[in-house]
């Protein structure tokens, strides 16, 4: 299956801002997260298709994701 992932803020450092990407049926939100070694920790805000979801949705073709980190300030 074909989905497209989207990085914000400091993920797009030596990575992408924007990749299709061919998965395998099953693969989970969370898979994708570790596969690109980002720290769950460090995530914020993952959406599916401009959805709200968590680590273990799984993905389907066709699907927008983007992964968001923790914004901190003050």
């Amino acid at each position: 299956m074909k989905v497209t992932v989207k990085l914000f803020a400091f993920f797009r450092e030596d990575r992408f801002i924007k990749e299709d990407r061919e998965l395998p049926e099953g693969t989970t939100a969370g898979q994708i997260v570790d596969d690109l070694n980002i720290d769950r920790e460090e995530v914020g805000v993952l959406l599916l298709n401009s959805r709200h979801c968590k680590f273990d949705k799984i993905l389907q073709d066709g699907d927008i994701y983007a992964i968001f980190p923790v914004i901190g300030g003050g």
